[in-house]
C-alpha cells in the first residue's frame, strides 16, 4: 500500500478549486453563465478560442495578444481576449 502525504496548502489548493467547481455548477443550475475569471493560462486561451499553442504563440510574438508571464506561465486578461474575437485591436 502506498502512502502519500498531503499538506494543508494541498488541500487549501484543493478546497479552493472545489468550490469554484461548485459555483460554476450551481450557476449553470440556474440558467446563468459563470462571471468569466479576469485571467486566463495560455490553456484557457487556447480551448476559448480553438487555437493550437503555435497559435497563440504566434499571437504573443506580433503583438496581437497582450500577455503577463509569472514564472514560467502565461497569463492572458479576459477583456483582451474579447477585444480580439470582436475585431478590435486598439487600446479603448
Amino acid at each position: 500500500m502506498k502512502v502519500e502525504l498531503i499538506t494543508k496548502e494541498d488541500f487549501e489548493n484543493f478546497k479552493k478549486e472545489l468550490f469554484e467547481e461548485i459555483r460554476k455548477y450551481r450557476g449553470r443550475l440556474k440558467g446563468v453563465e459563470p462571471e468569466p475569471k479576469e485571467w486566463l493560462k495560455s490553456y484557457e486561451v487556447r480551448k476559448l478560442l480553438g487555437i493550437s499553442p503555435g497559435t497563440l504563440q504566434n499571437l504573443r510574438i506580433n503583438g496581437t495578444l497582450a500577455y503577463t508571464k509569472i514564472g514560467g506561465l502565461m497569463y492572458y486578461r479576459y477583456h483582451d481576449i474579447q477585444k480580439l474575437m470582436n475585431g478590435k485591436n486598439d487600446d479603448s
